[in-house]
């Protein structure tokens, strides 16, 4: 087999001449920052996902942050979270200086287990971070019950599945707060960006004031007259720019369709390897309908750096999503050790990203799947 001509990409944008022109449109305009097209933006998400309420930030991390702190975690606080994911979905406990409680994964949909979360409630938990790995909802029914039983708040990190579908309703209205990331890769893309959606006033106001140095219109502020403001609390310059919002509005126009696509590829990739020895292929939730922000698979029997590099000296940007956060050497000087996830580790061990995004052609799906296929 010939190598491809160019490098296929795990993931990347999907930028028209459309999108191009709002963004300049934008430019030219009154307000690159703090101006209309953010509201714009937020009322778009929220309307998407059936919210009452979006707060915009620079990137889904500080969109994490946020969330922590409306939640009201800190020092002495647990949160329990999932140990497949990227860092940040740990890290925005830390930044609060709360404690990352790490339960073990499903083997079949590599979520959070919700059977695990229950194991590792304490008097001191205070919220649960589910990550929507892949763009595959957690199983959030569960989580929501364990959380109303114990009182604790949800944070459901949903950077992979803008657009996915949980039991008839889009992601977005299941937990106290979700977060939607916007880096190039994911389902639309802001440049760098990300929301916060929830129906709660309390905390849609407590995320505004955050992302914006803490500050606030108080009423003795509006009695002094409009250049007065105050700083309530100790907050950070979190906000996304017009330009950013102005991308973004345009995308939103494109979800749906980039989601159609997405699927069309996972389907052509299951339908060519769910019999093939020696290959696992993603299952899925009951209920649960995926926007396939990744396409994992499982290598049950090669040697997966030997595929890994192979497929990559092919011109296929195959990758590994994700080492378990754990893992990482801040957290192992925490004192977290190796062993403490075993369903995780184990899936780790075998896990392989196939690409997958709207821009991918028949050409390359077909050239992916029999490279793959010629290793395994």
């Amino acid at each position: 087999m010939e190598k491809f001509k160019h490098f296929i990409s795990y993931g990347r944008q999907t930028i028209d001449d459309e999108d191009v022109q709002l963004v300049i449109d934008t430019l030219r305009s009154p307000n690159l920052t703090q101006g209309p097209k953010i509201l714009e933006f937020e009322q778009a998400v929220a309307n998407y996902v059936g919210a009452k309420y979006a707060v915009a930030f620079c990137n889904g991390t500080a969109a994490l942050h946020g969330a922590c702190y409306a939640a009201g975690i800190g020092e002495g606080d647990e949160v329990i979270t999932s140990p497949i994911t990227f860092a940040a979905s740990a890290n925005c406990v830390r930044y609060v200086g709360g404690t990352v409680v790490f339960a073990d994964i499903d083997s079949q949909t590599y979520n959070i287990d919700s059977v695990q979360v229950r194991a590792n409630i304490t008097d001191k938990t205070k919220a649960i971070i589910p990550v929507d790995f892949t763009g595959q909802p957690a199983d959030m029914d569960e989580i929501m019950a364990i959380a109303k039983e114990h009182n604790l708040v949800v944070i459901e990190d949903g950077a992979q599945s803008f657009g996915s579908i949980y039991k008839g309703q889009k992601v977005g209205i299941q937990a106290d707060m979700t977060m939607f990331s916007f880096h190039p890769v994911k389902p639309i893309t802001t440049a760098e960006g990300g929301v916060i959606v929830t129906n709660s006033e309390e905390y849609y106001k407590k995320l505004m004031k955050f992302r914006s140095h803490g500050i606030e219109q108080t009423a003795y502020a509006l009695e002094q007259g409009g250049w007065y403001y105050e700083m309530t609390d100790l907050g950070y310059n979190y906000r996304m720019t017009d330009l950013q919002a102005a991308l973004g509005i345009s995308q939103m126009s494109k979800l749906d369709a980039f989601l159609h696509k997405r699927k069309e590829i996972a389907s052509i990739y299951t339908e060519a390897l769910k019999d093939v020895n020696g290959i696992r292929v993603p299952f899925q939730l009951e209920g649960a309908e995926s926007g396939w922000h990744l396409y994992m698979v499982q290598l049950e029997h090669a040697n997966r750096k030997q595929v890994f590099e192979a497929m990559r000296v092919a011109n296929i940007g195959v990758h590994v999503h994700y080492l378990p956060v754990y893992w990482h050497p801040y957290y192992q000087q925490l004192g977290y050790e190796r062993g403490l996830c075993p369903v995780a580790e184990k899936w780790y061990e075998k896990a392989l990203t196939l690409p997958i995004h709207p821009g991918l052609t028949d050409e390359e799906i077909n050239y992916v799947i029999n490279k793959l296929l010629s290793l395994i």
